[in-house]
């Protein structure tokens, strides 16, 4: 069955760099787009930056445009979400998914699988 394993979560200085890595297995992965979300505690998930199916066309939250990269790896199955210029308000459970032609990439009920999540702690 289809699988996303989320890692490289952790505790950053505000400034700093984090790696997020998300692993696929049990589904074609050439053919879904993939995004991040994140959920800080007592909010709603939210949109975070998506990498359409061929991976042609990335999109961005406002609050992480010019900050985070997100990028795809067909040969090893894997989206990366490169985390720079951390902030404290990027603190929450950050979330991969993938999603069979997306229309509506900022809205979490267009995404058909998804990981269990990875934290993400900035301190200031």
């Amino acid at each position: 069955q289809a699988r996303l394993v989320e890692s490289g979560g952790g505790l950053v200085q505000a400034g700093g760099s984090l790696r997020l890595s998300c692993a696929a297995s049990g589904f074609t992965f050439s053919g879904y787009d993939m995004g991040w979300f994140r959920q800080a505690p007592g909010m709603e998930r939210k949109f975070v930056a998506s990498i359409k199916w061929s991976g042609g066309f990335t999109y961005y939250a406002d609050f992480v445009k010019g900050r985070f990269t997100i990028s795809r790896d067909y040969a090893k199955n894997t989206t990366t979400l490169q985390m720079n210029r951390v902030e404290p308000e990027d603190t929450a459970v950050y979330y991969c998914a993938a999603g069979f032609r997306v229309t509506t990439r900022m809205d979490a009920r267009g995404y058909d699988y998804w990981g269990q999540g990875t934290p993400v702690t900035v301190s200031s």
